[in-house]
């Protein structure tokens, strides 16, 4: 007995730990920069004006902006591992117990907890005695919520004093000591399949709870785990109307009850699953509806938990198969009931599982995909029975994958201890960042995207009849509406074509593992954000090198694409077309991702000097990490047509691009001039990059004309070194000589893809030395990460909001860069800090909500967040990949390279971008004409 207790506990010794009852009661507003003190002083006026006006704007359209920063957010710091795969939609879960962060549709995340969906337990004793409780502390939100006969007359007796939660993502065990019996102890196991290198099972819409039942008693106990859940998707819509459950039977014993939600306001609806499996000794039992709140007849919710308090199970329950729907303003649940009597000095395990089937993901625009997981479940939104009959019978299989990939690394005594785990943990991005993932097909559409365009449904009357003699029910609603998406479909073919649709590079015999697409942040409404994703695509390259591929291939083909639509950009009030061939774009779009990019107005990032190069540096990572040549033959004319592009930006032909004195990088309110460490790093490391690339392809003159241009450039980046580190930029300005951190991200991403380093060693290890003692150490003690800038003086760079911002990314990925250099010690000693303040006890509670930054005065700014992934870029640094190594090549003669010089001018000069508002290039000029001719 007591062998198997310390097997079952030893699972989540390598995990995060908190006390169950150890929680912040007050919820915290969210200081965007229109009310932080501190961001609001370095914001431009017409910066505030212009989102003013854009928000009106888009709310008048009945649309959302990108980023809302006048939107008040309520946050709490209890968040714990989340339910689900990737791409299906995610449910939070606190350490509470509680189930919240609702994301079950695009850029929808209904943060608050939905108090009936609980799990908690029965125990009575032959004795007499009899406890019960909920398993999850109660809190004043219960009783203010319910009515007497509502989810508050439950039995809310949870101390959580001797409770413990652990966290790994992505499983979790939450540790009940003697409570509600003392004799009693309680573990729960949560489980969900995200598994590396799975392109199945991780994209499945399901968790599995294994409880296991230690009675370390003298007599035997009557337990009964009740699972209770409500037909909601988070907020007030459980009280919509039209909701019904029903009961479930399936194979190997499995019961449980299915909630069909009939979501409102134009969105698909949703099917839960709750199950159980009944074994030898596990009797499952359900109840299929109660009534939570509002004047639906039925049963109570108080009289649905006297059932089981007095009878132990559900069995005397009168109830048919079918609940009748819901009144409009009542909201009603379900709950399944697993009954067992657990012998003295015994142990038992209960399972159950949760699904949700959604197959469709919709956007602003009409068009609709579906989901990765359809694939194997089908599209019409009856497969939550199925998958969570599945998730019962495999989670043991899944989780021995899990074991496996984890274990090395959290057995490695080389690494500290908060690092694996913070490392595992950072992952739940990956699930809560909104993801979507498509199962690569094009989209649907519906009516309103197709305007006046004519066409028809009819079809030969051979067609008609065979559909008139066919007696299943729905098989005519099935045939019009695959008419319907037929005719939809080639309709849209030729603008599919000219969207970022990465499918269309897809060579002969590849697999279309689908679309991925995850926000820059809950609060921040942009698909896949490029210059973001540039520090977290190692998670992805290392764990579902497939999807980082499609992400790629996705922006290889947004780089081909050219839309002169207007758009506004907010900086300036101009308006600018809304993507340029070459250009690669800030994102791929929000309310129409890959046919409309760039969602982002701040600044026209056609512009940008990083987003090129972060670009070509990727895509060069990412073939020598996977060794996919049919990839690098795909995606190869988008990275020359991307290098031509920023040759308009080297003014004065020094090899070397320069910034054009606002902020055109990811750092957005930092402005930048001239020759910059940070963009002109990246640019000379892409340089290299397209040159070894070009090797990849049999492009021999190019490699040679890239590495001359590379060689050339790096000449003119050592300008800025000052003797210790490289300055911001060369303009000249006070804050030129700021010690940022990220400077040498060039160097970094260069050893990373396996290239030469584009700095002396001597230089890069002085250069990190100078960040770390100014930039870390001078902060807290070395307890926050790295600030982003500090004068030489050892003051904060306050020149804008970001240099006196700690952005935990980039922390991670200096850390990264610091590995790289053999700095092993000061890289843990610098990401330390971002797990100080992130995932510590002690911190500042952002567990499962690491945000984007936060400054000295511990503020933070955007929770939930993308860049915080790139703690990855330290794991793929100390795994140390084996790449094929960069050789140094001899000097190349530039009158050896006249012809692919003149290629590459001729089409830099085409791409050039116009100088004054009003004027247009040679391209635009023929590609407008082009269009002109196509809509005639």
């Amino acid at each position: 007995m007591e062998q198997d207790i310390r097997a079952i506990s030893a699972q989540s010794v390598h995990s995060g730990k908190m006390l169950v009852n150890d929680f912040d009661e007050e919820e915290r507003e969210s200081p965007d920069f229109c009310k932080n003190k501190v961001m609001r002083k370095f914001i431009w006026p017409q910066l505030v004006i212009g989102y003013g006006v854009i928000v009106h704007e888009e709310a008048a359209k009945g649309r959302e902006v990108f980023m809302n920063p006048f939107l008040k957010r309520q946050v709490t710091s209890c968040h714990g591992v989340p339910l689900g795969g990737i791409g299906a939609g995610s449910i939070g879960r606190s350490y509470k117990g509680e189930f919240l962060r609702w994301q079950l549709f695009p850029r929808t995340c209904e943060e608050n907890p939905v108090l009936a969906n609980q799990f908690s337990v029965f125990v009575s004793r032959p004795n007499g005695e009899k406890c019960c409780t909920v398993l999850c502390p109660g809190s004043p939100e219960v009783l203010k919520e319910s009515s007497a006969s509502g989810i508050g007359s439950w039995d809310w007796n949870l101390n959580g004093q001797n409770s413990t939660y652990h966290a790994l993502f992505p499983r979790a065990w939450t540790v009940y000591e003697g409570e509600p019996d003392p004799a009693l102890k309680i573990v729960c196991r949560q489980i969900s399949p995200f598994i590396p290198h799975n392109y199945k099972e991780s994209s499945f819409p399901v968790a599995v709870f294994t409880y296991t039942l230690f009675n370390l008693g003298k007599t035997a106990a009557d337990v009964t785990l009740l699972f209770t859940w409500a037909n909601s998707v988070g907020g007030v819509s459980g009280f919509s109307g039209r909701h019904c459950n029903s009961k479930i039977r399936m194979e190997d014993d499995i019961h449980g009850v299915l909630l069909h939600h009939m979501t409102a306001n134009g969105l698909p609806p949703v099917t839960y699953a709750i199950a159980a499996q009944e074994t030898d000794g596990i009797h499952v039992t359900e109840c299929p509806s109660f009534v939570i709140s509002g004047n639906s007849q039925g049963l109570t919710a108080k009289d649905m938990w006297l059932e089981v308090k007095e009878h132990g199970s559900f069995d005397r329950l009168n109830s048919s198969e079918i609940s009748t729907p819901s009144e409009p303003g009542s909201s009603i649940g379900a709950a399944i009931a697993a009954s067992l009597t657990i012998p003295s000095d015994a142990i038992r395990t209960v399972t159950f599982s949760l699904a949700w089937d959604c197959p469709e993901a919709n956007f602003a625009s009409g068009r609709t995909y579906h989901r990765r997981y359809t694939g194997f479940y089908g599209t019409h939104g009856d497969a939550a029975a199925k998958i969570a009959h599945d998730a019962i019978l495999e989670h043991g299989h899944w989780e021995s994958q899990i074991e496996a990939w984890q274990r090395p690394i959290l057995e490695d005594k080389r690494l500290p201890e908060w690092y694996p785990i913070t490392l595992f943990n950072e992952l739940y991005y990956l699930n809560s960042g909104g993801t979507v993932w498509t199962d690569g097909s094009p989209p649907g559409h519906c009516l309103a995207t197709i305007r006046e365009r004519k066409f028809s449904l009819d079809r030969s009357n051979s067609d008609v009849k065979s559909i008139v003699n066919i007696s299943d029910q729905n098989d005519t609603a099935v045939d019009i509406l695959e008419r319907m998406t037929s005719i939809l479909e080639e309709m849209h073919t030729s603008v599919s074509l000219n969207s970022a649709f990465g499918t269309n590079l897809l060579q002969k015999g590849e697999e279309n593992i689908g679309q991925f697409l995850y926000l820059e942040g809950i609060e921040y409404h942009m698909w896949n954000t490029y210059d973001v994703h540039f520090y977290s695509s190692f998670a992805l390259t290392m764990l579902f090198p497939k999807l980082e591929l499609s992400i790629q291939r996705d922006f290889a083909a947004a780089v081909m694409m050219h839309d002169p639509s207007k758009m506004k950009i907010l900086h300036n009030g101009k308006w600018v077309p809304r993507k340029v061939l070459g250009a690669v774009p800030h994102d791929i779009g929000m309310d129409d991702p890959w046919f409309e990019v760039n969602a982002y107005k701040l600044y026209n990032t056609d512009r940008w000097k990083d987003l090129n190069s972060k670009f070509v540096l990727q895509v060069y990572r990412d073939v020598v990490a996977t060794g996919d040549k049919k990839f690098a033959q795909a995606v190869w004319p988008s990275v020359y047509l991307a290098m031509a592009f920023m040759d308009q930006f080297d003014k004065d032909g020094d090899g070397m691009i320069e910034n054009e004195g606002f902020p055109d990088q990811t750092y957005d309110t930092w402005s930048v001039s001239g020759v910059s460490a940070y963009c002109g790093g990246l640019w000379v490391a892409a340089l290299q990059a397209a040159s070894a690339m070009a090797r990849e392809v049999g492009d021999k003159g190019s490699e040679d004309y890239f590495w001359f241009k590379f060689q050339k450039a790096k000449a003119e980046y050592e300008k800025l070194w000052n003797g210790s580190y490289f300055n911001y930029d060369n303009s000249g300005r006070r804050a030129s000589s700021s010690i940022q951190a990220d400077q040498l991200a060039g160097q970094w991403y260069a050893r990373a893809c396996g290239l030469l380093p584009i700095v002396d060693e001597e230089k890069a290890k002085s250069a990190f030395e100078k960040v770390y003692n100014f930039n870390v150490l001078k902060v807290k003690e070395g307890r926050r990460g790295a600030v982003n800038g500090m004068l030489p003086n050892g003051k904060l760079d306050m020149s804008s909001m970001q240099p006196r911002e700690i952005w935990s990314g980039v922390t991670y990925a200096v850390a990264a860069a610091m590995v790289h250099e053999g700095m092993v010690e000061m890289a843990f000693q610098t990401a330390g800090g971002v797990y100080e303040a992130a995932w510590s006890k002690d911190g500042l509670g952002y567990s499962f909500q690491t945000p984007e930054s936060w400054n000295t005065d511990d503020e933070y700014r955007s929770l939930t967040y993308m860049r915080p992934l790139a703690i990855w870029a330290m794991q793929w640094a100390l795994s140390r990949p084996k790449l094929v190594k960069q050789e140094m090549m001899p000097k190349v003669k530039e009158d050896s390279l006249f012809r692919q010089h003149d290629g590459f001018s001729r089409i830099a000069r085409l791409l050039k971008l116009a100088e004054e508002e009003g004027s247009r290039s040679l391209l635009q000029l023929v590609y407008d004409y082009t269009c002109k001719r196509i809509w005639m």
